[in-house]
């Protein structure tokens, strides 16, 4: 529910946003003690409180529970560019965040049907399956689940799988993207992903479902990646083609947006 201030705390939370406009508060930077923050803006501290509340609630700000915790100014989204085919790693360096992964698992199974049909996997075969969440400056921004032949990548998990694994594939087996097809869903946080994720349950995830081939369309990676909306935006940039090229280009992505 929208937070209702008073005329006081609605004052106190302008001089916030006047403070983050004009760049004395910038973006990760941590607003500090609540008593020193009450001071500065002249109300008090439960003033103070419902006025971060109404900015939390609308992303300018953004609360860190916990030991080294505190109120921070909210850093930009980070732009999910589904128009070129990059690891989140590199994604993130582009956009000037530290890059981090935590290894929650990775085995050898057999896949379930849905990862079978995508990577086109005869029955008996399968499939390297690992879990990953990873890190913006050190905060979750996705979860992730991946799937890979594994007759085509032998020793995948002994291999270091905190970096982009398009970069390890190309540099270890040579095998590199060449084109996706990614569906696209709007969720809500399980208990598992909130707790994953630091969301709330019930919080909204943008689902992101993936199928990427090689060079000669053989497919070789099935993921299913949650990505924290309130911290990602989607972004997809499209060329109209020639009037003669009744062909689409050999490299690129296809994308469907569901919101259920």
């Amino acid at each position: 529910p929208e937070v209702a201030l008073g005329p006081t705390a609605d004052e106190a939370r302008r001089n916030l946003v006047g403070l983050i406009q004009s760049g004395a508060l910038r973006p990760g930077q941590r607003l500090g003690a609540e008593r020193d923050l009450a001071v500065r803006l002249g109300v008090s501290r439960s003033t103070l409180r419902q006025a971060l509340a109404s900015l939390e609630q609308d992303g300018i700000v953004r609360r860190v529970p916990g030991r080294g915790g505190g109120t921070f100014v909210a850093r930009e989204k980070i732009d999910r560019d589904l128009s070129r085919i990059v690891g989140v790693p590199a994604l993130l360096r582009d956009q000037g965040y530290t890059a981090g992964s935590r290894v929650v698992s990775g085995a050898v199974v057999p896949p379930d049907a849905d990862a079978a049909a995508a990577l086109d996997l005869p029955a008996d075969s399968f499939v390297v399956d690992l879990v990953r969440i990873r890190l913006a400056d050190g905060m979750p921004i996705s979860l992730e689940h991946a799937r890979f032949p594994a007759e085509r990548f032998p020793g995948l998990l002994e291999r270091p799988l905190g970096g982009s694994l398009y970069e390890l594939l190309e540099r270890e087996y040579g095998v590199g993207p060449h084109q996706a097809v990614e569906r696209i869903e709007v969720v809500s946080a399980g208990e598992d992903e909130s707790r994953v994720l630091g969301v709330l349950p019930g919080s909204p995830l943008i689902s992101i479902t993936r199928t990427t081939t090689d060079g000669d369309g053989v497919p070789f990676e099935y993921s299913h990646d949650l990505f924290r909306a309130d911290r990602t935006r989607i972004t997809v940039r499209t060329h109209g083609a020639p009037a003669s090229a009744g062909a689409p280009p050999a490299r690129g992505r296809t994308v469907e947006l569901r919101q259920d």
